[in-house]
C-alpha cells in the first residue's frame, strides 16, 4: 500500500502512542478532578500546554485545547468578532471549516468579504489591504492550503491588520510539522492546528488565543480552558514534529518528473503553484489536472477508484468533501475550467513515504489513465 493522502490525516506516530497509553489505561481520571486520579491528570493536560506554548513561541495561557482544527476555526470567527466590528474578510480558496461560518455569516446580514485567490490559489497582501475598513474585526486566512499547497503571506497581512486595528486568524493546519509557526513572527491573533494532519491523535487540536484578545466560548458548559471551551480534556494529547521539509519536496519534485516522465508533460495540468513569483508552495502536496483524452474530461472518482485498487491511497481534493458531485470550490475559485477539474488528484506526502513509492505511482497512475481512457471510449 502507497498512501499519499497525509493531507487528509496522517498515521499516527509509534511515539505519540507510547505517550498516550498511560492516560488511556491506569491514568485515566478526569482533569477537572480534585483527587489524586484527577489531579494527575491535570499535570498532564498542563505539561502539555506549557510544551505547545514554547513551541509556538506562545504563554501558556494563550492557549485553548479544542477536538481539531473545524472546531478551532468555527471558535475563532464566532467568537471573535464583535457588533462594534462585525465585518470579516476570507478567501474563497479556505476551507469549508472557515468557508461555511462565514457564508452563514454573510445569509445573516453580517458584512462579509470573501477574496478571489487568484490562479494560485492565495489571498495577497494587497487585496487585504483594499477589502480593510474601520469595521473589519476579523481576518481568517490559511497559512497553507490543504489542497494545492499554496502558501500564504501572513506575516505581511498581519501587518495590516494591526495597522487597521482588526484581528488576524490563521487557519495552520496544514503548516504544522512542515513549518515554524511562532505565533510573534507571523503576527497573528488567533491560530489554529489540529494534531492528527502531523503524527498526532484524531480529535485534538488547539487554538491559539494572543493575550488580550476575547473570544466567546463555542461550546459551553463547562468552565474548562479558562472557560473559552467546555467539555473534559482529553489528556492523552498532542506531541511533537520536526521539520522534514527538505526530504518531502525531494520527494515531491521526483514525483512530478516521474509524472512527466510516463504521461507526458501536456497529459496534465499542475495546480500546485511550484515556481510562482508571487506564491510560495508547501513541500508535501502536488495537485494535478489530467487534460481531457480524446475530448473527454476524465472522471477523478474513477481514477481514484483505480488506483485504490492498484494499492495507491491519495485524493482528489478536500477530505471533509470527498463524495460530493460538483468540483471542489478550491480548483473553481483558481479558474480551472470543469472539464480539466473532473481529472484532479491531489498527492499529499509524508515523512515515511521513498523514492521507489513516487516511480511506482507514475507508472501506476499512467496504467490507470490509458484503461479508464479506453473504458470512456468505448462507452
Amino acid at each position: 500500500m502507497i498512501y499519499l493522502d497525509h493531507a487528509a490525516t496522517t498515521p499516527l506516530d509509534k511515539r505519540v502512542l507510547e505517550a498516550m497509553k498511560p492516560y488511556l489505561t491506569e491514568h485515566f481520571g478526569n482533569a477537572s478532578s480534585v483527587h489524586q486520579m484527577g489531579r494527575r491528570a491535570r499535570v498532564a493536560v498542563e505539561d502539555s500546554r506549557e510544551r505547545v506554548a514554547e513551541l509556538l513561541g506562545a504563554e501558556t495561557s494563550e492557549i485553548v485545547f479544542t477536538s481539531g482544527g473545524t472546531e478551532s476555526n468555527n471558535a475563532a470567527l464566532k467568537g471573535a468578532l464583535t457588533d462594534g466590528r462585525p465585518h470579516l474578510i476570507t478567501s474563497a480558496a479556505e476551507h469549508d471549516a472557515v468557508l461555511r461560518p462565514a457564508e452563514r455569516m454573510q445569509s445573516s446580514d453580517r458584512p462579509v468579504t470573501i477574496l478571489n485567490p487568484g490562479s494560485h490559489g492565495a489571498a495577497q497582501p494587497d487585496q487585504v489591504q483594499e477589502a480593510l475598513t474601520d469595521e473589519t474585526g476579523l481576518v481568517s486566512l490559511m497559512h497553507v492550503n490543504n489542497e494545492l499547497g499554496a502558501v500564504t503571506n501572513i506575516p505581511a497581512i498581519a501587518e495590516l491588520c494591526r495597522e487597521a486595528g482588526a484581528r488576524l486568524h490563521c487557519d495552520a493546519v496544514q503548516s504544522a510539522g512542515l513549518y515554524d509557526l511562532d505565533v510573534k513572527a507571523l503576527g497573528v491573533d488567533l491560530l489554529s492546528i489540529s494534531a492528527h494532519k502531523f503524527y498526532g491523535p484524531k480529535g485534538v487540536g488547539l487554538l491559539y488565543v494572543r493575550g488580550g484578545v476575547d473570544v466567546l466560548p463555542l461550546v459551553e458548559g463547562g468552565s474548562q480552558e479558562r472557560d473559552r471551551r467546555g467539555g473534559t480534556e482529553n489528556v492523552p494529547a498532542v506531541e511533537e514534529a520536526a521539520s522534514r521539509r527538505e526530504r518531502i519536496t525531494r520527494l515531491r519534485d521526483r514525483l512530478l518528473r516521474q509524472l512527466r516522465a510516463e504521461l507526458g508533460a501536456e497529459a496534465f495540468v499542475v495546480n500546485t503553484p511550484l515556481g510562482a513569483s508571487d506564491v510560495d508552495a508547501a513541500p508535501h502536496v502536488l495537485n494535478i489536472a489530467l487534460r481531457p483524452q480524446d475530448g473527454a474530461p476524465l472522471d477523478g472518482e474513477m481514477l481514484l477508484l483505480n488506483l485504490d485498487t492498484e494499492g495507491i491511497c491519495t485524493s482528489a481534493g478536500s477530505a471533509c468533501t470527498s463524495g460530493a458531485l460538483e468540483p471542489s470550490h478550491v480548483l473553481q475559485a483558481i479558474g480551472l475550467d470543469d472539464d480539466v477539474a473532473a481529472g484532479a488528484l491531489r498527492f499529499s506526502l509524508g515523512k515515511e513515504n521513498t523514492d521507489e513509492e513516487m516511480d511506482e505511482t507514475a507508472r501506476t497512475l499512467a496504467e490507470v489513465v490509458e484503461r479508464v481512457s479506453q473504458f470512456a471510449s468505448v462507452e
